[in-house]
């Protein structure tokens, strides 16, 4: 990390924090109450990024007088004691150089907001169908770790026990931060079981993470929308029923349409397919949005752009590599269990660095 240019980038920041202590400082702020919520947020992240960004600078200062003093100390057990020093000084350097860089990136609007997963087989056939159950499966292993709050909104199973679509909620800390990086194409490279030759089958699967939009944010007008209900087709197990309780919504000026048959109230698979709806269309305003403020940005990473492959996960050779940041984790069997903590810090520390870069030389 790059202290000096740091510097001036804390320098800017500063005034920025004194403008919003001057807004704090109005009475007439805490009548306005998002306004007071928003800048009271901002000034807390500011003030919390000053005071890790001078724990750093003074981390570093320590670091360099312990390894000028190595340098011409003789006796060993002094010099025992500075390098232990040394590297609880390094340890604390890399965690608060971590901190400081997510703190300078700009808000994300998404950032407190809960996400919507959608997941479907693409190229393979039942292959790619079973690989997307396995990757659903590991998703609800790692919510599980991770304590997040799991809502399975659409779920149907293929013949052979693969996958045909899958949608589900979470709820938790940092679930939108974590999750942002898995929409996109995701392709696996192994050995089927049904492959009796022994040859290598590649497949893709696709995930979408959506941002959940709140109903009060999106206004969707009655007129705008038509609903379909329709007889909820198998194999779905025990939840297939004969009644007309499946629910198509249709959002018709973008023709939108989300259709939902996982409960067996006609009532809640139209909340769901509402849910999922607003998700999707939160997502096509927002891509609108930066399409405009970055229409020469074109060639920039981390976009989420499903249309793009993002990872490959190769079975032989125990591999994932993450394609955006050219990041390798090699342990499958683990993240198939829901490890994904080890890729994905890895992945938004990458994203982190790009992001840092673009602020700092903007």
């Amino acid at each position: 990390m790059n202290l000096p240019d740091i510097d001036n980038y804390i320098a800017k920041l500063r005034l920025r924090a004194a403008e919003l202590e001057t807004k704090l400082n109005d009475p007439h702020i805490y009548s306005r109450s998002a306004e007071c919520r928003q800048v009271s947020r901002e000034h807390q992240k500011l003030t919390n990024l000053f005071q890790s960004y001078e724990r750093l600078r003074h981390a570093v200062g320590e670091l360099a007088d312990n390894r000028e003093m190595l340098k011409g100390e003789s006796d060993a057990e002094l010099k025992s004691m500075i390098e232990a020093d040394i590297k609880t000084l390094e340890q604390e350097i890399a965690a608060l150089e971590a901190e400081v860089k997510l703190a300078l990136l700009p808000p994300d609007p998404n950032e407190s907001r809960n996400v919507i997963v959608e997941i479907h087989p693409a190229a393979g056939g039942e292959e790619a169908a079973l690989f997307a159950g396995e990757l659903y499966r590991a998703y609800l292993r790692f919510a599980d770790e991770k304590g997040w709050k799991v809502e399975i909104l659409d779920l149907a199973m293929s013949e052979l026990g693969g996958l045909k679509n899958a949608a589900f909620s979470l709820d938790g800390g940092d679930v939108y931060s974590l999750m942002r990086f898995e929409s996109g194409v995701h392709r696996v490279q192994r050995v089927p079981t049904t492959e009796s030759g022994g040859r290598i089958h590649t497949s893709t699967v696709t995930v979408a993470v959506l941002a959940e939009a709140e109903e009060v944010e999106l206004e969707i007008k009655p007129e705008e929308l038509r609903f379909d209900v329709f007889r909820s087709s198998g194999p779905g197990g025990q939840c297939v029923n004969t009644t007309d309780s499946a629910v198509r919504v249709t959002h018709i000026p973008t023709g939108f349409s989300v259709a939902s048959q996982q409960e067996k109230s006609q009532h809640r698979n139209k909340e769901i397919a509402l849910r999922i709806l607003r998700a999707r269309l939160l997502e096509k305003l927002q891509q609108e949005e930066l399409a405009r403020q970055a229409a020469d940005k074109r060639a920039q990473v981390g976009t989420g752009d499903r249309s793009e492959r993002i990872r490959t996960y190769n079975f032989p050779q125990n591999r994932v590599t993450d394609h955006r940041y050219n990041i390798s984790f090699f342990d499958l069997p683990g993240l198939m269990e829901g490890d994904f903590a080890t890729l994905l810090n890895d992945t938004r520390a990458a994203d982190a660095e790009q992001r840092l870069a673009q602020t700092l030389n903007g």
